[in-house]
């Protein structure tokens, strides 16, 4: 069984972080977005009846698989076919994955980790006053 599944949503350009911004608030923590173009024909535009721009932004996403019903859900809302961004999104399962800390971004480990050095710092203040 896998851990992880690759979120993609393909929105109009500038409109990434819209998408990250609904992906951060269900627990993602970060993406790649990719500048691309699309390629629909006036078939398609007439299909979802819209106006389809050509520069797009393409989000991937790694996320734990048992999030990503939520992220998928939270992007729709925010960056669908209905909202400025005019996104889809879809996910595919992840068989391996290297390179990633298990650790969740707002674990208290991470903040001790930033908190070490500020710790030295005042500790220097103290010893030099």
């Amino acid at each position: 069984m896998n851990n992880y599944e690759m979120i993609l949503c393909i929105v109009d350009a500038g409109f990434s972080e819209l998408v990250m911004d609904a992906a951060k608030e269900e627990g993602a923590r970060g993406g790649t977005v990719i500048h691309a173009r699309g390629t629909a024909n006036k078939e398609a535009e007439q299909f979802f009846h819209i106006a389809i721009q050509p520069d797009k932004d393409i989000v991937m996403i790694l996320v734990p698989a048992e999030i990503k019903d939520n992220v998928l859900h939270a992007i729709y809302r925010n960056a669908g076919l209905k909202s400025e961004g005019k996104g889809i999104a879809f996910s595919l399962p992840v068989d391996d994955v290297v390179g990633i800390s298990a650790q969740p971004a707002s674990s208290p480990a991470k903040s001790d980790e930033k908190a070490e050095p500020e710790k030295q710092q005042e500790e220097n203040k103290d010893k030099n006053s």
